[in-house]
């Protein structure tokens, strides 16, 4: 399960394809914020996989021809890591991403405590 976490957020070329066949598609209402025509309106995209029995929920625009689309994306990246595991690109770009994030938060932190150091010296050569 924490392999699928990292789904929807690259695009990847080399993915497992998927066939119409293999989903069960529902339109059904969406949730969070939009009043009246988010309560009104049947936008949200409920895909499952499945063979895998993988699901996905999709409400991130007000089209229900944009959410299928991108809805059909992350199953198709979820369903490659399901498959692939830590084989998959997708989740080679994730580990990548999460790698060049604690670089720059460890050359950050670098930076703060360089700074201080300085602070601290100017102080000291004042007095």
């Amino acid at each position: 399960v924490p392999l699928l976490q990292a789904a929807g957020k690259k695009n990847s070329f080399n993915l497992l394809e998927l066939t119409e066949a293999e989903l069960e598609e529902q339109f059904v209402r969406g949730d969070g914020p939009g009043g009246q025509a988010t309560n009104k309106t049947n936008n949200c995209v409920v895909l499952k996989h499945i063979p895998s029995g993988i699901v996905v929920k999709c409400h991130q625009t007000r089209s229900a021809e944009k959410n299928r689309k991108i809805a059909r994306e992350i199953l198709q990246e979820k369903v490659d890591l399901f498959y692939k595991g830590e084989d998959s690109d997708v989740f080679k770009e994730k580990k990548a991403s999460e790698k060049k994030k604690q670089e720059k938060k460890r050359k950050a932190k670098e930076n703060l405590e360089r700074k201080k150091r300085l602070k601290e010296m100017q102080q000291l050569d004042k007095k």
